[in-house]
């Protein structure tokens, strides 16, 4: 206890006594520097001139607060610009997800324009609606109808090939049973070996080819056409190539885009004429034969 109140007693004035001296200074150096005279102006001068460079360093950490606040300041701003960027990037992404629809609506509708078909084939082009059939059952709505022309058992086309045939006319819409319906048997030709057959929907997108006359004249990639049999469907229309499935059985890659169809060509089959006369075909009702004329008694007539 006697040891530290003497040390008390020893640095109590010492402090007061430099404190003080501070103040004084400080006063001093206040009233010195605000005296407005030639003199003390030139000291001034001199003074600045002598100890302002030599306090490079304590500027130092000043220099360096001052420069992270202005690099804060241009990451705030690049941050900015960032964020404005991705905005306009998720815009672009947008744009081009329009773009791309458009270029795939515009190339479906190009190729509806440019398939092949008899020309004698009127059409009719509809908006696929939506699906209406059951995972049992291939099917889609299109938004043409009875007021557009529609009849049922008209078959439908995409771009580039058979789709299905109508199945049900509204007023405004109509059914089309796809191919790969379980309900769908098409009679085909296979080229070029020209072997007929018939094409089973089994719910998948490659249906299988029954009734073939003789598989060995078939091959994987052989063109595969409607046959126009039985009256359903106009004959060499496009419905895909043959290939050989994982069951070992043949089956139809089909041409048509069956995961996007979006517009459908229904074609305007006029049924075929029934002939019960057979010699109508050729002699039309109503004429009379006449024989042909000999080149000889032509000859003889020609001399007399």
């Amino acid at each position: 206890m006697a040891r530290e109140t003497r040390s008390e007693d020893y640095f109590g004035p010492l402090r007061r006594l430099l404190v003080g001296i501070i103040v004084l200074l400080l006063l001093t150096t206040f009233v010195f520097w605000r005296i407005d005279n030639p003199r003390v102006e030139r000291f001034r001068s001199a003074v600045v001139d002598r100890v302002v460079p030599s306090f490079d360093w304590a500027m130092a950490p000043v220099t360096g607060v001052i420069n992270l606040v202005s690099d804060f300041q241009s990451y705030q701003q690049l941050s900015a610009q960032n964020a404005d960027l991705r905005r306009e990037l998720q815009q672009m992404k947008a744009w081009k997800e329009v773009a791309i629809q458009l270029e795939q609506e515009n190339a479906k509708l190009l190729g509806l324009n440019n398939v092949r078909i008899d020309p004698e084939l009127t059409y009719i082009t509809g908006v696929v609606l939506t699906d209406s059939g059951s995972p049992f059952r291939q099917s889609v709505l299109l938004n043409v109808g009875a007021r557009d022309g529609i009849i049922d058992g008209w078959p439908t086309m995409d771009g580039i090939g058979l789709v299905g045939r109508i199945s049900g006319v509204g007023q405004e819409t109509s059914r089309v049973i796809l191919l790969t319906d379980t309900s769908s048997r098409i009679p085909i030709t296979i080229q070029p070996s020209g072997q007929q057959a018939i094409l089973a929907g089994d719910n998948t997108l490659n249906p299988p080819i029954e009734f073939l006359e003789n598989p060995d004249l078939v091959r994987p990639g052989d063109r595969v056409v409607t046959s126009g049999d039985g009256r359903i469907f106009p004959s060499d229309l496009q419905i895909g190539q043959v290939a050989l499935g994982s069951d070992r059985r043949l089956r139809v890659r089909l041409s048509a885009d069956y995961e996007r169809l979006e517009f459908l060509r229904v074609l305007r089959a006029k049924p075929h004429e029934v002939i019960t006369d057979t010699g109508g075909l050729l002699i039309p009702e109503g004429t009379s034969p006449t024989p042909p004329v000999p080149e000889d008694e032509n000859a003889d007539e020609a001399d007399g």
